[in-house]
């Protein structure tokens, strides 16, 4: 398709995204991975959005072992940067484009982001609690070696230990941004 078919296909849904040059402007993909892209997004999702039971579907498809559901619910929330409840296009390029072409800075914030679930400004023991049950779940019970009930939880304490480094019981975005890059 020519560039002029590319940007009518792009307007032609019920959710009108952003044109070509605007996504092209917005990430670092090129235009053909975005028409590819588009491409894939359309024949998932016909009405151009994609709501959280659909997202969760779709991702399942991924982790057939163990039930993604609740990791799939945060990576929902990440993505959907607009807070209305549904994924456009542009809302899942947009955060494809940062995790895998941004920026170190760029993954970091959107790692941060997907971890602080109240989106407060910090990262608590019992958010990072329920992201790691959610990333056990999603790998199922099946794992070698067997994890123990435990696990979750010593995962935290790890994590607080080397994230928390003045010790108030909060993972800032600066505390994880200075761990992360060490």
């Amino acid at each position: 398709a020519d560039s002029g078919d590319a940007e009518l296909e792009l307007s032609a849904v019920r959710h009108q995204p952003e044109g070509l040059e605007q996504l092209l402007a917005r990430t670092k993909f090129t235009k053909k991975e975005l028409q590819s892209l588009y491409r894939g997004f359309k024949n998932e999702c016909p009405s151009g959005l994609v709501d959280e039971e659909t997202f969760k579907l779709i991702y399942a498809q991924f982790f057939p072992q163990g039930d993604a559901s609740t990791y799939a619910h945060f990576l929902f929330d990440a993505f959907d940067a607009d807070r209305n409840g549904a994924l456009c296009f542009q809302d899942f390029v947009v955060g494809l484009s940062i995790l895998l072409r941004g920026t170190v800075h760029q993954k970091l914030t959107w790692a941060f982001n997907l971890y602080d679930i109240n989106k407060d400004g910090y990262i608590t023991k019992e958010e990072m609690l329920e992201i790691t049950k959610s990333i056990y779940d999603m790998m199922g019970r099946c794992t070698q070696p067997a994890l123990t009930e435990r696990a979750p939880a010593e995962h935290v304490e790890l994590f607080f230990q080397k994230m928390d480094r003045n010790g108030d019981g909060v993972v800032t975005f600066e505390e994880f941004l200075e761990t992360c890059q060490k």
